[in-house]
């Protein structure tokens, strides 16, 4: 069952070299350079195909499209497996979620209304006070009636740049365990709505301290288009998708179904998933991860920048904005960690750094169902795009990218029995899985000897909301049909948890119920999952999405007098903050405090 994953980041790789050679001495390796341009195609070889089909095979992925882009000349596509569990075949043409991937799009748009400003093709009335529409423009003067944060300073100084570059202090996105806020909004509420909670979510750093992954400042990104322009959607369509003549790539999930282009989607264990937003979910989500496309319609856009924003001839982003948007404004790993990789950056909407000296622009992306990577390397006229049809196959996604990449440059292979997955952790958090286990006595944590039923209720939050966790002897009907829910999918699950239980029906974007695993004292392990009571497809066995082995996410209920007041939060940001270390009740610490009503 597989945590729901959106919006991933690159993985690391590490050659073959170093492990036939002195494992400590890899600093000495020295790669051949090669290259792409002038060599000759195609790319895709008998032995490339068959190493792409073993590893789906041994991934699980139903389902892969492949595209290999020159900045000169014809792509070429390949794809392997099924789209639809009737057997039907993916093709160049099948649609796949883009997920992050997605954000490049809202960088462009921005790029896009900034020069239209600039040069008068758009007259829009600015807020008064404000004579210009620059990246550099703030947030609280483009946005004044909706736009605050909960750190004041922050609140005053953030700028288009910072929202799309990661560092307004919010919490980061921590491999494919958390979300930091991402649960704090649901499928009825629109952008306008997000925006203005932001001022109730607590950062995790300063303003500018640190690159910090957070998909809701692409979603005021895509918010500011809507409100100087026209709705978001629209103005991709028309300034993007149609100068690009993609034709087939939609924000819709519903005209991708009616296209019957539309791929299904899985799980990492192979369960078939229904589609995971609807029209409304995929409005809200545009800017952070709504595109679909396929590797058809998508080679025009990474063609686009190879050809730094222009496309047959003509300028689809200009260059100004071009440069700015792939040049790395904010660190995302401060140090090598082998011999093939450099430092990371990360522009707006896209990561750079280099592969075995080679300069490498690029962004994945996942979503349930869904795992997706492109990169394109500008100095050597090449892009690549692999879509797969099953999530948390980051690792898979990233290996096959790697291989094609080393195939079209002729340049050294890497060994393909290095775990990745260390490497991954570092990319995507500077610390390892954090300890929430604390030096000393909290002020707020009371020795009691409550039943589990007596931290059922109701807790609310007023950047998250309300929900009710029921404990196991609540009777409510509510209670009743969420405890059947989770016993449906208990009974057949393959990794059951024993300790007492706190469980709610809680529905957001990524999840529709909660459950609360109890630990020691007034601590328990939280789960974000979704449910699927029936089974989905022919496949009516019980199932969901969440794996209790894997978790970072705590609550810590506060005790008074023998009555439960409330809980945090803890672990959403993948590491202890200052502000963990420097409080001393669970209220102050927490990522998120709900209090019971």
């Amino acid at each position: 069952m597989a945590i729901l994953s959106w919006l991933g980041l690159g993985l690391l790789t590490t050659p073959l070299a170093l492990f036939k050679l002195n494992p400590y001495s890899y600093q000495q390796i020295s790669f051949n350079r090669g290259s792409y341009e002038g060599h000759q195609r195609p790319v895709i070889s008998p032995d490339l195909e068959a190493y792409i089909q073993q590893t789906l095979t041994k991934s699980n992925v139903p389902g892969l499209s492949l595209a290999i882009v020159p900045k000169d000349g014809e792509p070429e596509f390949r794809s392997w497996g099924n789209m639809t569990d009737d057997g039907e075949k993916t093709t160049p043409e099948t649609l796949f979620h883009l997920a992050s991937v997605s954000k490049a799009f809202v960088a462009s748009s921005l790029g896009i209304l900034i020069d239209d400003f600039a040069n008068g093709r758009n007259t829009s009335a600015l807020p008064p006070g404000l004579s210009q529409f620059t990246w550099k423009t703030k947030l609280r003067d483009i946005l004044p009636d909706e736009w605050e944060l909960m750190d004041e300073w922050a609140s005053e100084k953030v700028n288009i740049h910072d929202i799309l570059s990661h560092v307004t202090g919010m919490p980061r996105w921590v491999l494919v365990i958390n979300r930091n806020h991402d649960y704090s909004y649901g499928p009825n509420d629109t952008p306008i709505d997000v925006v203005r909670r932001l001022k109730h979510l607590r950062p995790a750093y300063e303003l500018r301290e640190k690159y910090s992954y957070n998909n809701q400042m692409f979603l005021v990104g895509a918010h500011i288009v809507s409100t100087y322009a026209k709705p978001y959607t629209q103005f991709v369509e028309e300034r993007i998708f149609a100068p690009l003549g993609m034709t087939s790539t939609t924000f819709s999930p519903s005209q991708a179904a009616a296209s019957g282009k539309f791929t299904q989607a899985w799980t990492k264990h192979g369960r078939l998933l229904p589609e995971w937003f609807n029209e409304d979910i995929a409005q809200l989500n545009a800017g952070p991860g709504a595109v679909i496309s396929s590797t058809s319609d998508m080679s025009k856009w990474i063609n686009m920048w190879l050809n730094s924003g222009i496309y047959m001839n003509k300028t689809i982003i200009p260059l100004s904005a071009f440069e700015n948007i792939t040049t790395a404004y904010s660190i995302t790993f401060g140090k090598p960690e082998n011999a093939k990789n450099s430092i990371g950056g990360y522009g707006m909407g896209w990561f750079r750094s280099s592969y075995q000296g080679h300069d490498v622009i690029y962004h994945t992306g996942s979503i349930p169902g869904f795992s997706t990577r492109i990169p394109f390397l500008p100095q050597d006229g090449l892009g690549i795009i692999v879509f797969a049809n099953a999530d948390d196959k980051a690792e898979t996604v990233a290996n096959i990218s790697d291989r094609v990449m080393e195939d079209a440059l002729h340049i050294r292979g890497f060994s393909e029995a290095f775990d990745r997955s260390v490497l991954c952790q570092i990319h995507a958090s500077a610390s390892n899985t954090p300890n929430h286990t604390y030096n000393g006595p909290l002020a707020d944590i009371a020795q009691t000897n409550l039943s589990i039923d007596d931290y059922s209720g109701t807790y609310t939050n007023p950047g998250y909301g309300a929900f009710t966790l029921c404990g196991p002897s609540s009777t409510s009907s509510y209670c009743e049909g969420v405890l059947s829910e989770f016993a449906s999918v208990d009974a057949h699950s393959y990794n059951t948890i024993d300790a007492p239980q706190l469980v709610a029906a809680w529905p957001r974007i990524w999840s529709s119920h909660v459950r609360m695993s109890y630990l020691k004292d007034s601590k328990f392990l939280v789960f974000f999952t979704a449910l699927f009571p029936n089974g989905y497809g022919t496949d009516t066995t019980p199932f969901e999405t969440a794996d209790s082995d894997t978790f970072q996410t705590s609550a810590e209920f506060v005790i008074q007098d023998g009555e439960v007041m409330g809980f945090g939060l803890l672990g959403l940001v993948g590491e202890i903050t200052e502000r963990e270390r420097q409080e001393t009740t669970i209220r102050d610490k927490a990522e998120a405090w709900f209090v019971k009503v």
